[in-house]
């Protein structure tokens, strides 16, 4: 049988395909996967995913690409590490963490964020794909390797990842192997990616030119200083043929240059242009004929363009296309055109009548406007960092070897050693040349060339030998537009220059006025003639000095009248304009002037000596060796030498350092220089106080660092040579004497030679590397300590510590013996610095020293460093720890004390530990080094690093932490007896050790997989360690425990509230152990403190975020299984146990629920906890979400019940002058009040809620409360009037302002998909104003988009109930009116009792109509029964919540005959208000009782009252139903009741009738006339008193009474059909048809198809006497009467089909009693409302039931 066999090679692999396992054993991959192979069978692997280490399965050898990797370990610890390079690992690990957040971006629908990630996920795996290729060079994968680690690093960055140290190369920094000081001041540089650039390149493409000329064309691009009116580079040359496209036609829109050389200081410039000269290449003037001359160069325009912008980085689009506008040169000008050519370095001060081209630019550059016509340049221009071949390199794309280069007329800012350039620019400036006879100038032509000695013209590329002999020539010419004539002009003119002098150095750069010569002489084309002569008039000026004879302009050549001026500059890396530097590369030529050689040396330009480097320093060292037997030039020498490596420190020749470095290490050869240089060397220390030696000492100080290279150098040549025998001990004593006189310069006083002092301290360090090689390192040592030890204390310190600084970054330091000398001077002079009593301490330079320091011990190759470290730990330690607590918090120092201690900490190991405490002399010294530790480390941990550094602060907290570990010892060894127990102490440790526990940093669960994984496998999980050592101290403490409690509980809570399962399990049982131990020492035997303060503490952890479901159930579970152990505990014990849960229960929920959008939900939950801490008497934290909760209804705008919810707040309080405790006073408020103060305050805040609310009844209500006690009590009478004004405004408000009545919805929600504090529960919801059903539902299924709506109003079945899923049910329900007993059978204006109509009520009502039996096809009313529901709240609304739960449920069924009379009984009540209210107020518009009457007397319009006679008078229904006897009359009786009433509307209709609306009314009358005849016939005549239309007119504002009192009623009755009956109409039964409105709500508004009646809602007191004894009957207190619109098309009523049930979305009408119309204007309104439309039904007042 074939077996797995292990793998040896086959060890790591990455999936290249997916593989969908068939099994169990096999395992899941997916593309990308990485795999570690444990074995391998038949083409099969076994292994896991690193995704998933603990899953090992098999898979398919075939669908893995194998990788190298090496093995360490065997078995089951074998651990396999990739060989892929580190930077390709970083690689893979950065994308698998891009990726998650890509995916993240994606589905948040994060566009642009996601689109950059990709992008840069795109570019890091085309990198990677270059790196693994293996085929890039060397310098490719530097330069690649770059771009990688800038790349990831700002990803990360913009990602908010974590920062990556690195060092110089780009490798990221492993924290083991690299010292905290180290990885701080990396990282203090991870912002300059690159070094600095000093030179840049310009690249322009002309794409193409626009602009109508008809002839050749050529264009001079160049950039121009405007501010310095001059050129700084070359021209940039384009030639444009007549048809306007480019003589090299491949080059069509794509014509690239490159400006190069630009030194920052070019492009920092004020303003820089981009400027254009086109020259016209044709005839004299523009479109002349064949005969004309041709072939003429002329000025045509300019175009110029600002690029300031471009330069200084502001912009950077290489696509985009820049238009530059070209500006004709006005033809008017002509005579100053013919100097343009000749001009381009005209200064802007020569412009006088000529009108040079820099005077042209300068105007044009000052227009703002530039009338172009369309005609201009389009170019792209882009800036690259680098010169020419960085540039090459960087952008082989753009730059290519068709690119022209244009290079700077200059030298750049740097000058490299190989860059050797050889360039002499010549400028024509200007002319002045005489007319002759012509009265207009003539057109000269300009004829430049260059000729040898002998007058041979030769190339313009000159051999560098042959410049001496060369000179340029200018010849001068006639031009006429006239080609016959142009023929025959001869030059008239020659003026020349030589291009080197004499004396064998370059003409000098700047302006020369040159002779001009005439040429009608044969003689003046001979050179050998002309050369004789003088070139210039500075020349000629020189020689008549020399001379004192006056030059003859009549010689051999003359000299005509003309001038001429040119201009020269000299780019050259060969040829010299100076004479000096000449001298001395040929000193021996004159060996007498050497004096004046040397001297004069150090007054050449730079740029000169550094080209001819070698030459000078071989020159000099020579002068010094063939002199050696004297010293007449030494010191001349070395100042020289000063001079030029001074030079060399320059940054514009620093690239020349190799080539010095270069000089000294290969071609520098004097033996004995070392001699002369430490001769000179000392001479001048030790005469610095002399001050002409001040000023060249200071100079040769800065270049001690290269002196002593050539003297090293020397040395070593000396000693190679001779051997050691020659000189004995004079070198090392020169160098004694040298740091003898150093110390004794350094020791005067401070004033004298500060600047000496200072370039002592600054450059001696700089000399120890090499001086050592030649040098006993420890006795240097010993002179550097003493040197420094040479300096006072209080001068130079910060030049002092600087020094240190340099001779601990030295080798020297790095030598253990060396090390012995240097470190007790370092600790001594820091300790110093860092003192307690330490003036003004240089806290930087103090840092700068010390973290060097440490991180040169923290290397591996320096020796044994343990003492060292034990010495600084002796003598720094608490230095550095003062020093950091008491350095303000955002001091950019303060990084780097905190990486200086952590590094001393780090590199203490345990005796070093132990060995610190027991330096300490009492037991006092070691309490207040702990205490101020433990106080430090709290404040430090993560506080001072950046967040996204993860590396520097994980560092940190191991480095805390194994400190924690070793204070814990000392804290049990000395301070845990009876007799030194310190209980601050022991707090500051618990706070610390909490405080590292819950730390940011170390919250794992917060970071991503990856991050997490990387932490657990270098760090561990610190948490366990710290908090497993918190128990146990805790457990140390013993009898000690008490005076923790309960300050510990809160901190002790924070840990166990971690989600590490170990860590919550060892900890929670802590809280037992506090229970214990309070329950022990109290004196009630109780953990009542103990348990207030975990409920405080817990509302405070649950609210920030902390805690879960699983703590719950572990807290329940463990704190259960301890106390039933306990005997005392037991029961006390498991209370609080399941309290805690439960209260956990209700934080949870109130968290969870605090980020949901809905307030809704945020307030039941608020609730919830509200209610749990007043029943347990927590008022503190019960007034602090009573806050909340007003916070979230302000929020929504809910002024009534944020009024409600203060209240709560408000009954807490006494009207007494105690004191408030501090719990009782709201958190928006630090000031101390007493409870009267404060409960008055808060009232005053309530009543502005309530009139918000416009709930001004109970404002009244608590303003009479204040009123009484201001009246009474406080005797406040301003306060008081105020209060009493108030109160008028509320009662006016009530009888005059609108207040639309809110709509109550019932809701049920259903399934166990709902939250716990709503599952199968049913609410009733107070809407807001003007809130109908269909807005309500809306916003209801918005909250839970999966939940279903369900159809049916009926209660849901049980499979719904306890299905997984949501539904809600959602209807309109009905208020139940309960009068105020004030109110009672009294005459109360109808605004009064609307408020009780939707306010402090519990009942609500719904009612469904249903059918029993047969259906009656001509009278459907005689079937139709009501169902009527009734739920009762658990608290009345208005309240602290818009919903309440219902508590009750109770259903009831209404008869037709009951349904029929509570119709009529509400048709009449709203036809006594309409009545009342037209007979109040005639203003109110009579439309609505114009519907109305029409509506009941026109028996075309309504069946009226005959469906009732149909079904309910005949014989036949009163023989089947005997009990239903008085009804029947109490219904006779109100149709007898309308009667009078519609005869009052009649009336009052007739009084206020308009013309257009007589024959309506005559139809009224007729129609009313046949029914009062018919009704009063069968039942019989009612009078009512002609008070009730009549008694209120007097009264100002329309009040609408209750339409009928009993009493009236009983007086009334003058039928004897109802002798017996007293009837009476209760005062409840009253309406709010406002008169706007009656028409959308009244019997003729109705849907035309719904005539159905549906009564909504009874009080169980009119059900109850309805019931009981009919005699005595009341009008129901809540009906609702379905009418139909006046529409004479109606379809009649027994042709209606009714329903046999109502569905939830059928809206019909429905009316109800005491709502009234909820939404009119009030009665007292004086505005005249505006009729509704008799056709416009409102339906969105319908209930859909």
């Amino acid at each position: 049988m074939t077996r797995w066999i292990p793998t040896k090679k086959e060890k790591y692999g990455v999936a290249i395909y997916n593989y969908d396992p068939h099994g169990e054993q096999e395992l899941c991959l997916q593309v990308g996967d990485t795999v570690h192979i444990l074995e391998k069978l038949e083409g099969w692997y076994r292994g896991y995913t690193l995704r998933k280490k603990s899953h090992k399965g098999i898979f398919p050898s075939s669908y893995i690409h194998l990788k190298e990797a090496t093995v360490e370990g065997i078995g089951q610890q074998e651990i396999i590490i990739p060989a892929d390079l580190p930077l390709v690992q970083e690689l893979g690990a950065t994308l698998r963490e891009w990726a998650q957040i890509w995916h993240k971006l994606f589905v948040a629908y994060k566009t642009t964020q996601f689109r950059s990630v990709q992008q840069m996920a795109y570019s890091l795996i085309e990198y990677r794909s270059q790196i693994v290729s293996g085929t890039l060079p060397k310098d490719d994968l530097v330069e690649l390797k770059k771009k990688v680690t800038a790349k990831i690093d700002y990803g990360n960055r913009i990602l908010g990842l974590d920062l990556v140290v690195r060092d110089e190369a780009g490798n990221t920094l492993d924290p083991d192997w690299t010292s905290t000081t180290r990885l701080q001041n990396l990282e203090m540089r991870r912002q300059t990616l690159f070094s600095a650039v000093h030179t840049y390149s310009l690249l322009m493409n002309l794409k193409n030119f626009v602009c109508n000329i008809g002839e050749d064309a050529e264009l001079l691009m160049s950039l121009y200083d405007p501010d310095q009116s001059e050129f700084i580079s070359e021209n940039f040359l384009v030639r444009w043929d007549s048809m306007g496209m480019p003589k090299e036609i491949e080059k069509l829109n794509n014509l690239p240059a490159l400006f190069t050389d630009l030194s920052s200081s070019d492009l920092m410039r004020q303003r820089l242009f981009l400027v254009c000269q086109i020259i016209r290449v044709g005839s004299m003037e523009l479109k002349e004929g064949k005969k004309h001359t041709g072939g003429l160069r002329r000025p045509f325009g300019v175009a110029v363009m600002d690029i300031t912008d471009i330069a200084h980085g502001k912009t950077d689009d290489e696509d985009k296309q820049h238009f530059i506008p070209f500006q004709q040169i006005a033809m008017e000008t002509y005579i100053r055109q013919r100097q343009l050519i000749m001009s381009p370095l005209i200064p802007s001060r020569v412009i006088g009548e000529n009108e040079p081209l820099t005077a042209v630019f300068n105007k044009v550059i000052a227009t703002r406007e530039v009338n172009h016509k369309g005609q201009g340049l389009f170019v792209t221009l882009k800036l690259l960092p680098g010169d020419l071949a960085q540039v090459r390199k960087d952008y082989p794309h753009f730059v290519d070897r068709s690119t022209a280069i244009v290079r700077k007329m200059g030298f750049p800012e740097i000058i490299l050693p190989g860059n050797v350039r050889n360039d002499i620019y010549v400028t024509l400036l200007q002319g002045e040349f005489d007319r002759g006879k012509k009265k207009t100038p003539k057109n000269v032509e300009v004829i430049m060339s260059v000729h040898d000695e002998e007058g041979n013209p030769v190339e313009v590329t000159i051999p560098i030998e042959d410049v001496c002999r060369c000179h340029l020539r200018v010849m001068f010419r006639h031009r006429s537009s006239q080609d016959s004539r142009d023929k025959s002009e001869k030059p008239f003119g020659m003026a020349f220059v030589r291009l080197m002098k004499g004396d064998g150095t370059t003409l000098k750069d700047g302006r020369h006025e040159l002779i001009v010569y005439k040429v009608d002489v044969k003689k003046a084309e001979d050179a050998k003639v002309y050369l004789t002569l003088p070139a210039t008039w500075a020349e000629v000026e020189e020689k008549e000095k020399q001379t004192g004879k006056q030059f003859h302009h009549s010689g051999v050549i003359p000299v005509t009248k003309d001038s001429f001026q040119i201009a020269t500059l000299t780019c050259s890396t060969k040829l010299t304009q100076n004479v000096d530097l000449l001298g001395l590369l040929n000193w021996r030529s004159n060996p007498e002037d050497l004096d004046q050689i040397l001297q004069r040396l150090m007054e050449v330009e730079g740029g000169e000596i550094v080209k001819f480097l070698q030459d000078t320093l071989d020159a000099l060292f020579n002068i010094m060796m063939e002199t050696s037997e004297k010293d007449t030039y030494d010191t001349l020498v070395f100042n020289a030498l000063v001079f030029i490596i001074t030079l060399i420190g320059d940054i514009k020749f620093q690239h020349f350092n190799p080539v010095l470095e270069t000089y000294i290490n290969k071609h520098f050869s004097a033996t004995l220089a070392y001699m002369k240089l430490t001769r000179v060397l000392n001479y001048y220390v030790g005469h610095a106080e002399e001050p002409i030696l001040t000023e060249r000492l200071y100079a040769a100080l800065k270049a001690l660092k290269y002196l002593f290279r050539f003297i090293v150098q020397s040395r070593d040549l000396y000693l190679r040579f001779y051997g050691n025998s020659e000189d004995g001990d004079a070198f090392f004593n020169s160098i004694r004497t040298l740091f003898l006189s150093f110390n004794t310069l350094m020791d005067r006083p401070l004033d004298e030679g500060v600047k000496i002092k200072g370039a002592i301290l600054k450059y001696l360090p700089s000399i120890i590397n090499d001086i050592q090689t030649v040098f006993d390192s420890v006795e240097l040592s010993v002179l550097l300590t003493k040197f420094i030890e040479s300096i006072p204390d209080s001068q130079l310190v910060r030049q002092k510590l600087g020094c240190m600084c340099k001779m601990v970054e030295s080798d020297l330091f790095r030598q253990p013996d060396c090390r012995d000398v240097l470190l007790p001077l370092v600790t001594d002079q820091l300790s110093g610095q860092l003192d307690d009593h330490s003036s003004k301490p240089d806290y930087e330079a103090c840092v700068q020293l010390l973290s060097t320091v440490l991180d040169n011990l923290d290397r591996k190759d320096v020796g044994p460093t343990r003492g060292h470290v034990q010495l600084i730990m002796e003598r720094l330690l608490r230095r550095v720890n003062r020093t950091v607590i008491s350095m303000d918090r955002s001091s950019p120092l303060i990084g780097h004390y905190l990486a200086c201690m952590t590094a001393i900490l780090k590199q203490m190991d345990d005796m070093h530990y132990a060995h610190y405490i027991s330096t300490f002399k009492t037991r006092q010294d070691i309490i207040d080094f702990l205490m101020e530790t433990f106080i430090m480390f709290k404040d430090l941990m993560g506080n001072v690093f950046p967040t996204d550094w993860m590396i520097m602060n994980l560092v940190q907290m191991q480095v805390f932490l194994r400190a924690i570990n070793q204070y814990s010892d000392v804290l049990n060894m000395y301070f845990l007896d009876q007799a030194h127990f310190e209980p601050q102490l022991w707090n500051n440790y618990f706070h610390l050790t909490v405080a590292f526990l819950t730390h940011k940093t170390l919250q794992l669960e917060s970071f991503s997989q990856e991050k997490r994984n990387k932490i657990l496998n270098k760090y561990g999980d610190m948490r366990k360690t710290v908090g497993f050592k918190i128990r146990d101290m805790w457990y140390n403490l013993g009898p000690h425990k008490m005076k923790f409690i309960p300050a510990m509980v809160g901190p002790i809570l924070e840990v166990t509230l971690v989600p590490e399962p170990e860590l919550r399990k060892a900890t929670i049982p802590i809280f037992f152990d506090m229970m214990q131990c309070e329950h022990n020492f109290s004196p009630g035997r109780t953990f009542e403190t103990f348990e207030n303060e975990l409920i405080t503490k817990l509302d405070q952890e649950v609210e920030g975020g902390r805690g879960d479901e699983q703590y719950k159930v572990l807290l329940e579970k463990t704190l259960l299984e301890h106390c039933r152990r306990h005997r005392y505990l037991s029961q006390s014990g498991e209370e609080l146990a399941l309290l805690l849960s439960s209260l956990l229960e209700n934080l949870l929920a109130y968290r969870t629920i605090t980020h949901d959008e809905s307030p809704e939900h945020r307030m039941s939950c608020t609730v919830n906890v509200l209610n749990f801490y007043k029943e347990k008497k927590r008022e503190d934290i019960y007034i602090r979400y009573l806050y909340k909760l007003r916070d979230l209804h302000l929020d929504c705008e809910n002024y009534t019940e944020a009024s409600y919810t203060l209240l709560l707040h408000a009954e807490l309080l006494e009207w007494s002058d105690k004191r408030c405790a501090p719990h009782l006073i709201p958190r928006d408020g630090d000031h101390v009040w007493t409870q009267q103060e404060l409960k008055e305050r808060l009232i005053q805040e309530i009543i502005c809620y309530l009139d918000k609310g416009k709930m001004w009844e109970k404002a009244i209500e608590l303003g009479k409360q204040l009123a009484k006690m201001h009246e009474s009590h406080m005797f406040d009478f301003m306060e008081l009037s105020q209060l009493l004004k108030k109160q008028a405004e509320f009662y006016e408000n009530i009888m005059h302002a609108m207040r639309p009545q809110p709509e109550y919805f019932a809701v049920g929600y259903y399934g166990l998909g709902f939250p716990s504090f709503l599952r199968n529960k049913m609410f009733i919801y107070r809407g807001k104003e003007y809130e109908w059903l269909e807005d309500f539902s809306l916003k209801l299924l918005s909250q839970f988009p999966n939940a279903v709506r369900m159809t049916s109003t009926a209660p849901p079945e049980d499979n719904i109930s306890n299905s997984p899923g949501q539904y809600i049910q959602c209807f309109t329900v009905k208020p139940v009116l309960t009068v105020p007993h004030q109110f009672k059978d009294k005459g109360v204006p109808e605004q009064i009792l609307n408020y009780y109509r939707t306010n402090e009520v519990d009942q609500f009502q719904y009612s469904r109509p249903f059918r029993k039996g047969a259906k009656d096809p001509d009278n459907e009313f005689a079937t139709m029964w009501i169902e009527r529901t009734t739920y009762i709240t658990a608290y009345r609304f208005p309240g602290i919540l818009k919903w309440f739960e219902v508590k009750s449920v109770s259903v009831e069924e209404i008869s037709p005959l009951e349904n029929a009379v509570e119709t009529m009984e509400m048709a009449n009540e709203k036809l006594s208000n309409l009545v009342q209210q037209q007979a109040c107020d005639r203003s109110l518009s009579i439309n609505p009782l114009s519907m109305m009457l029409s509506g009941i007397v026109d028996p075309a319009v309504m069946g009226g009252f005959s469906n009732y006679e149909k079904a309910f008078f005949t014989d036949t229904y009163i023989q089947e139903h005997p009990e239903d006897h008085e009804r029947i009359e109490v219904l006779k009786h109100l149709i007898a009741l309308q009667i009078p009433l519609l005869a009052d509307g009649i009336r009052i209709h007739g009084e206020k009738t308009t013309e257009q609306l007589k024959p309506l009314h005559n139809r009224l009358v007729t129609c009313f006339q046949d029914l009062r005849e018919k009704v009063e016939k069968h039942y019989g005549v009612i009078t009512l008193p002609c008070s009730l239309t009549e008694r209120k007119k007097t009264r100002v504002g329309s009040v609408v009474m209750p339409y009928i009192l009993s009493s009236t009623l009983r007086r009334m009755s003058t039928v004897s059909t109802l002798s017996n009956t007293s009837s009476g109409l209760s005062s409840g039964s009253v309406s709010s048809d406002g008169p706007s409105c009656i028409s959308s709500q009244d019997s003729l508004l109705s849907r035309p198809s719904d005539r159905r009646a549906s009564v909504l809602s009874r009080s169980e007191e009119d059900n109850r006497i309805a019931r009981k004894n009919r005699k005595e009957w009341s009008v129901s207190k809540s009906q609702v009467l379905l009418e139909r619109q006046s529409d004479a098309d109606e379809t009649p009523p027994e042709k209606q089909q009714r329903p046999k049930s109502l569905q939830l979305g059928d809206r019909r009408l429905t009316l109800s009693l005491f709502q009234g119309v909820s939404s009119q204007l009030s009665l007292s309104n004086p505005l005249s409302p505006l009729p509704a439309s008799p056709h416009t039904p409102r339906t969105p007042r319908s209930s859909s039931m």
